[in-house]
């Protein structure tokens, strides 16, 4: 997803591993060369893996930046993967896989037509607050259950 015009390029996969990673990432058509892409990932294993690594010591145009555990709000396509889910996916009745690729393909190419840019709107300060909240929260949960 580009984080300036809120377009996104996608690929649907049967697995999700370094292997598939890789080939998303070397895609030489969607991804322009003359461009330095700055990639926003979670801590998933597959963005960690030896062979991911590898080919990002020798593809130096590209930067990776890894969202803190639990954060995956920090990363505007899990913003996109929420769209989609509520807006195409939950209300959807899929018979094949087949069906399911082609629903988030079309959901994708009309979104691409008047792309958005995510825009915060809400303050830093107010998002921390909340975050502390649901720590003090799940924290007194936790205790309860210990006791």
């Amino acid at each position: 997803m580009s984080t300036l015009d809120g377009s996104v390029i996608s690929r649907c996969a049967q697995r999700h591993r370094h292997v598939e990673w890789l080939d998303s990432a070397s895609d030489r058509p969607r991804n322009p060369e003359d461009k330095a892409l700055h990639l926003i990932c979670d801590n998933y294993a597959t963005h960690k893996h030896p062979k991911v690594k590898e080919w990002l010591e020798k593809h130096p145009r590209f930067h990776i930046h890894f969202t803190p555990t639990s954060a995956s709000w920090l990363n505007m396509v899990e913003r996109f993967f929420r769209s989609i889910s509520t807006d195409r996916l939950a209300r959807g009745v899929f018979r094949s896989v087949p069906e399911l690729v082609a629903a988030i393909e079309d959901y994708i190419t009309v979104h691409n037509q008047n792309p958005k840019p995510f825009i915060w709107t809400a303050k830093a300060n107010d998002i921390l607050q909340k975050v502390i909240r649901a720590n003090r929260q799940l924290g007194s949960k936790k205790n309860e259950a210990l006791h």
